[in-house]
């Protein structure tokens, strides 16, 4: 079972590398997906 960092900022700097880790396995079209999805819901500015 994964240990979590009880630090926030750690915490948050494993979630980015996790999530940049994950979008380098993504394909255009879902990372074009993903961006519309992040857009309509305000979470890209």
């Amino acid at each position: 079972m994964p240990t979590y960092s009880t630090d926030p900022e750690l915490r948050r700097k494993e979630l980015v590398q996790i999530i940049e880790h994950s979008l380098n396995a993504l394909t255009l079209q879902e990372l074009e997906a993903l961006y519309y999805d992040m857009f309509t819901k305000d979470y890209i500015r």
